[in-house]
């Protein structure tokens, strides 16, 4: 703890602290677990485990309803997994930033069952996301108008609120988190709904853990796209095949003008901005990096992803269990504190799916906005 300040952990490296509170409490175990520990955590959420995309009983899509609705009655919070289509090198798949996250939101679930109480997860509903600028023409990207991304989002959120979903986790793993942060606040405006709703780019929110040559077990170089730090991530959750470092080559972006203004991916190193507020500084993709990575993949090993593996495990579970005991199952955050609807209003429309005396989210008037 630093000296006369109970607000801030400190660790053995000068840039990086946690905030004295249960998530940095939480973060600064992480920091300081041997291999060890590591291992047993990630045993605990099954991980590495095989995609289980066409399981059943993993998703909303492969559940059956009747243990679906048996499963929201426990738990009713919904993990919505969202990455992309995107070229991440020779070595990689394209649906690197997909898989990832289902890899992680498939653990959370593997290990909420075993609680008794298993975490719904949506089929990954942006296969196909929103890019920045500089992706543009990169073979291997399939680039969605942003419009379309946001759009197509508002009315995910809408189905699964009217299934009884009320409290909505998206998990980010690709450069678009102003797009779905524009979607929450585009459907709270249009239906101005009580619930839980949030958006998390999961790398960012667990960003201590990539910094670059921070400890032993860390990536060596910072966190861009498809290098060091998202090539460890496919080493340590994907099968074999879905990974080949044969194939893996090292590569440097080409910088416009001076650095130190924006940010890695990850934002380790509090630069004025995110990578994502400007264009033109750095020049786009296709011309600088066409082989589809930026930084040192050959660099790579599953070991440099667990403790950012365990961080983002350990943090969504304490999300998760936050919320429930604020707002257990069925209960939400006051109708009248958290929208411009009453409470007499919105009565039979917060009554569960189908049961007596329910109305479908869809027959709600809209209020004009």
């Amino acid at each position: 703890m630093a000296k006369g300040n109970d607000l801030w952990i400190t660790t053995e490296h000068p840039a990086i602290v946690f905030e004295n509170t249960e998530v940095g409490r939480m973060k600064k175990r992480i920091w300081d677990a041997s291999e060890k520990e590591l291992d047993k955590i990630l045993a605990e959420y099954g991980i590495p485990s095989p995609p289980e995309l066409g399981m059943p009983g993993s998703y909303i899509q492969t559940t059956v309803r009747t243990h679906l609705i048996e499963n929201r009655r426990k738990n009713d919070i919904v993990l919505i997994p969202v990455g992309c289509t995107e070229n991440h090198g020779p070595h990689n798949v394209s649906g690197l930033d997909s898989f990832n996250v289902t890899q992680i939101c498939e653990g959370l679930r593997r290990y909420s069952a075993r609680q008794g109480r298993p975490v719904a997860l949506a089929h990954n509903p942006l296969s196909y996301g929103g890019h920045p600028y500089h992706h543009i023409g990169m073979p291997g990207n399939v680039i969605i108008p942003q419009e379309i991304v946001k759009e197509y989002m508002v009315y995910v959120m809408l189905g699964l609120w009217n299934d009884g979903f009320r409290k909505q986790i998206i998990v980010n793993n690709h450069g678009q988190l102003w797009i779905l942060e524009a979607a929450i606040h585009e459907f709270m405006n249009r239906f101005q709904l009580p619930g839980v709703f949030q958006v998390i780019d999961w790398h960012r929110a667990v960003r201590e853990f990539w910094y670059p040559g921070a400890k032993a077990d860390h990536i060596d170089t910072p966190f861009v796209h498809a290098d060091e730090a998202e090539t460890s991530l496919a080493l340590l959750l994907f099968p074999k095949g879905m990974c080949e470092m044969k194939y893996a080559v090292d590569t440097k972006s080409e910088p416009l003008l001076p650095g130190g203004h924006f940010d890695n991916s990850v934002d380790n190193f509090h630069r004025p901005h995110r990578w994502s507020e400007g264009e033109g500084q750095m020049t786009i993709e296709l011309k600088a990096t066409p082989e589809g990575i930026v930084g040192q993949p050959t660099r790579a090993t599953a070991a440099k992803a667990k403790k950012p593996v365990v961080a983002i495990l350990k943090y969504l579970t304490l999300c998760i269990d936050q919320i429930l005991e604020t707002f257990p199952p069925g209960k939400l955050p006051p109708v009248e504190k958290v929208t411009l609807r009453s409470a007499k209003e919105m009565a039979p429309y917060l009554k569960e799916p189908l049961s007596k005396g329910w109305k479908s989210v869809y027959s709600l008037p809209r209020l004009t906005f």
